[in-house]
């Protein structure tokens, strides 16, 4: 069994990049009522992820893996870097507002905070059970752990640069608990949403893709961070109104 083909060396890059940015999320400052100064290292981690992520399934296509080790060590590795870094974003996230609030109770803390992490579980949940899943196609049914980790990293660029004056805002408890339910459950919604995956790169087969990077250039051009989350959220609604419309005939991706 060969296990250190070009697809697995890509995908524990991404692993090993997600483990990183749970080392910098969970160093010892973030333990004493300030933010981690790490925190400002963990979206670039994971865009190493989210890179080696992509070409590893790229990579996957020239490589034969007939025991299919390469699909297995690909979700392992997804839970880590798409499923508990952006838990522990979360739960860090309602950690420092409940220590700003001035409680102190750490254990109180810990148990308030702890929601954050229905974002790994439900991202382990959609893991598993789309690598099971009999129906394929080249979508995806319901939100890619690696977009919701994208929306995620977007609300700490926006909290950490404090870009229109939001990071008070972020930090409302009732707006970070509505955010880790709704996303769980698109993680696990059967809502067709379309990939990003060419064929060609010709218009015809690719409108909703090249509409939606030109949308998303204009939300980071005129928002900067803050355009991140609001393209996650264009994503969904767009993917929405395609199945509303009978256009999108996604039926299943794996990850």
């Amino acid at each position: 069994m060969k296990l250190f083909n070009l697809p697995n060396i890509l995908t524990l890059v991404n692993l090993f990049a997600g483990c990183m940015a749970l080392v910098f999320i969970f160093s010892p400052s973030s333990q004493v009522g300030t933010l981690s100064e790490g925190l400002q290292y963990v979206p670039y981690l994971i865009l190493i992820s989210l890179i080696a992520d992509y070409f590893d399934g790229m990579a996957a296509r020239f490589v034969s893996s007939p025991t299919g080790i390469g699909k297995e060590l690909d979700s392992l590795a997804d839970v880590v870097s798409f499923g508990l870094v952006p838990g522990a974003i979360m739960y860090t996230l309602m950690t420092f507002y409940f220590r700003s609030s001035g409680l102190n109770n750490d254990w109180l803390i810990m148990l308030y905070s702890s929601p954050g992490f229905l974002i790994t579980l439900f991202s382990a949940l959609r893991l598993a059970k789309f690598n099971l899943d009999t129906r394929q196609s080249e979508g995806f049914i319901g939100l890619a752990t690696p977009a919701c980790s994208i929306f995620i990293i977007g609300l700490l660029l926006v909290f950490l640069r404090n870009d229109f004056g939001l990071s008070g805002t972020l930090l409302n408890p009732a707006l970070l608990f509505g955010l880790t339910a709704v996303l769980c459950y698109l993680l696990i919604a059967e809502i067709p949403m379309f990939s990003f995956k060419f064929k060609s790169f010709g218009w015809a087969g690719n409108e909703i893709r090249y509409v939606f990077i030109i949308a998303t250039v204009v939300l980071l051009t005129a928002l900067k961070f803050a355009g991140i989350p609001l393209a996650i959220i264009l994503y969904v609604l767009a993917s929405v109104v395609l199945m509303l419309t009978g256009r999108n005939k996604t039926k299943i991706s794996n990850k």
